[in-house]
């Protein structure tokens, strides 16, 4: 999609510093989990545009973003305080690490990869599919949610920073196996990528978003 300016309709806390934005979905706008878009706000008189990945399993009607909310960033904590009926400019949906309908995936995210996490694992429960769950992050968000995939039958493997990621990794393919999707900084992508290595999973079949 091209830009479109659209309001928010919801702010929503969801753990330590973070925040889910709701966003009205512009007419002829489609967008699937694990898509991105640019979000432009005016803050203190200048232009700000971020990159937000959307955490909803859909975008009918409306479509969500997780953002993690930095006390020195420049959009975050603008929109962690923005009302409801506030415009903002969106761009895209962008990328290619997304949801297609895939039967058996798991998703390996780190940090604010959690966000795609939620939205795809509920879409693809939705859509009756088998779908796996890896988080780890020394501040867990989102939990309701997760906690809400396990409770539905997806495997969830949460872990604290640190905590290596091969053995989860492994155990997730082996009891759904078929796609993997990672989403991280570079640092985790690196390290998720290891992991699948050690399990023999085939890299060029991966799904991978790095955040930089």
């Amino acid at each position: 999609m091209s830009e479109h300016t659209a309001e928010i309709v919801a702010v929503e806390a969801v753990g330590s510093d973070t925040i889910t934005v709701e966003l009205e979905t512009p007419a002829g706008v489609d967008a699937v989990p694990g898509q991105f878009v640019t979000v432009e706000a005016t803050v203190g008189g200048e232009s700000i545009t971020r990159y937000y990945t959307l955490s909803s399993p859909d975008a009918e009607g409306s479509f969500e973003v997780t953002v993690e909310v930095d006390p020195d960033g420049e959009l975050g904590p603008w929109l962690a305080e923005a009302e409801p009926g506030t415009t903002v400019e969106i761009g895209g949906p962008f990328g290619r690490a997304h949801y297609e309908g895939e039967d058996r995936l798991v998703v390996i995210a780190g940090g604010p990869g959690v966000g795609p996490a939620v939205g795809i694992g509920e879409r693809a429960l939705a859509d009756g599919n088998e779908v796996a769950v890896v988080y780890r992050d020394d501040n867990h968000v989102h939990e309701e949610r997760l906690d809400a995939l396990a409770d539905a039958g997806a495997p969830l493997f949460v872990l604290d920073e640190g905590c290596d990621l091969d053995d989860a990794v492994a155990e997730a393919l082996d009891r759904v196996g078929g796609r993997a999707f990672v989403y991280g900084f570079a640092d985790f992508v690196d390290e998720a990528r290891s992991a699948l290595v050690a399990a023999d999973y085939p890299l060029d079949d991966a799904k991978i978003e790095n955040f930089g």
